[in-house]
């Protein structure tokens, strides 16, 4: 059976990537960051299995992360903690810097140290292209533009550094965005399925967003960990671009999401500069034609879809599948 470490193991994509690993007959070590709050309800249905193990750790610390690591011994390691959310990255860069690029460091050279001969998946970003123009590849230049996106950018480059000075086994995958019922819900895409499911039951009367008119490359949150587990599995190790190749608006996801609800969209409130971003990212769309050649993932949740599933998840209480 192989064993896999996974870090941030209590968010939105380690949720589904231990499901899909303990499908595939995997031990799993999922790495918890320690909070006085329970925040483990993504991963609490498989409390249970047998092959799922918790433990606590944190980016901050290498000392934890070398311990893991020595003591789990895994096959694969993903690492996909991050303080993931790019608005807020403005407020905490210094925080934000140390978990996000720091931490990759620490875990990259916690495994050197180690001896043990795991495989290494560091989850890169689409906030790497920053302002460069649609649709960007493995060749569009990186032009960050928030303290997420640089963090991510040192990240990325720590990753092909270690594989290249050290021989270790590590890839990036340049994620665009992906969403699911259990995204957060500080993030766009969820805060507004979850908002018009309060505005449908009487809850509240109004929906406050930021800008409309950014373009996003949305895709289901599964089918990207799929591409995860395929990075893995190569021959050899590189980093590749993952997304769905269409781009639609902030402003395009609402007005579907209010056809799903059936909520009048005059009720949103838009332009809040709470939402807003000192440097705005315009427009992203993924070329993931490398992905799709190296691998044969190709996305099978269309953006209609997604909107749909989001919104009736919020409207049933109980997560929709496709």
């Amino acid at each position: 059976m192989k064993v896999a470490m996974i870090t941030g193991a209590t968010g939105q994509d380690a949720s589904y990537l231990i499901e899909l690993l303990l499908g595939k007959g995997y031990i799993v070590h999922g790495v918890i960051r320690r909070s006085s709050i329970i925040n483990t309800e993504r991963i609490d249905h498989m409390y249970d299995n047998p092959n799922l193990y918790r433990h606590y750790g944190d980016m901050t610390d290498g000392g934890s992360l070398t311990d893991l690591i020595y003591n789990i011994k895994p096959d694969e390691i993903y690492n996909l903690a991050a303080m993931s959310h790019v608005r807020l990255s403005y407020d905490m860069p210094e925080y934000t810097g140390d978990v996000v690029g720091l931490g990759v460091t620490r875990l990259l050279d916690a495994l050197r140290r180690s001896g043990v001969k795991a495989r290494y998946y560091q989850a890169s970003s689409s906030e790497l292209f920053g302002t460069m123009p649609p649709p960007q590849n493995e060749q569009t230049p990186f032009a960050p533009c928030s303290p997420y996106g640089v963090a991510k950018a040192y990240g990325y480059w720590m990753t092909v550094m270690y594989r290249k000075a050290y021989g270790m086994w590590a890839c990036n995958g340049i994620l665009f965005n992906h969403e699911s019922p259990r995204r957060g819900e500080t993030f766009v895409s969820r805060k507004i399925a979850k908002g018009l499911a309060k505005i449908k039951r009487g809850e509240t009367d109004s929906l406050v967003l930021g800008n409309l008119w950014a373009y996003r490359d949305w895709g289901y949150a599964p089918n990207f960990v799929e591409a995860m587990w395929r990075l893995m599995q190569m021959d050899e190790p590189g980093d590749y671009v993952v997304g769905t190749g269409e781009s639609h608006t902030v402003a395009e996801f609402l007005l579907r999401a209010c056809d799903v609800a059936k909520v009048d969209p005059e009720v949103v409130i838009s332009g809040d500069s709470r939402y807003t971003r000192p440097i705005e990212v315009d427009h992203l769309r993924a070329d993931f034609s490398k992905m799709q050649k190296a691998t044969g993932w190709t996305p099978t949740v269309t953006f209609s879809q997604l909107v749909k599933l989001m919104v009736e998840s919020e409207l049933s209480g109980h997560e929709v599948r496709p």
